[in-house]
C-alpha cells in the first residue's frame, strides 16, 4: 500500500518560471507535483516520445518495405528491371532488411 502524500511545499516562482515548469512537466507526461518531486529527489525525469518522430520512423519503415517489394520484382525476372545487376540488388535487399529490422527494434524500444 502506498503512503499518502499529505505534506505540501510552497515554491515561489516568477510567471515565466511557472510557464516553463508547467511546459516541462507536460512534455514529460507528469503532473507538476510529480515533475518537481522527481527533480527535487534527484530522480531522472522520464522523457515522452514525440509521436511525430515515431510516425516518421514508421513511414521510413513502410518505404523500406516498398523498396523491398520493388527488388522482389527484379528477383522474379520482371522485364522492367533487366538492366540492374544481380549482385547490386542482393546487396541492396540485404541492407534494406538490416535497416528495417534495426529501425523496428528502435521503435519498439521507444514505445515501451
Amino acid at each position: 500500500m502506498r503512503a499518502k502524500r499529505d505534506k505540501r511545499l510552497r515554491v515561489p516562482v516568477l510567471p515565466e518560471e511557472e510557464m516553463m515548469i508547467k511546459a516541462k512537466a507536460s512534455e514529460a507526461g507528469l503532473t507538476i507535483a510529480e515533475y518537481l518531486r522527481n527533480l527535487g529527489l534527484g530522480y531522472t525525469v522520464p522523457s515522452v516520445i514525440d509521436n511525430r518522430q515515431v510516425d516518421a520512423l514508421l513511414k521510413i519503415n513502410a518505404d523500406l518495405g516498398r523498396l523491398g517489394g520493388l527488388i522482389k520484382l527484379w528477383l522474379t525476372n520482371d522485364g522492367r528491371t533487366k538492366y540492374i545487376g544481380k549482385s547490386q540488388l542482393h546487396m541492396t535487399l540485404d541492407t534494406i532488411r538490416e535497416t528495417q529490422s534495426a529501425m523496428l527494434s528502435e521503435i519498439i524500444k521507444l514505445r515501451k
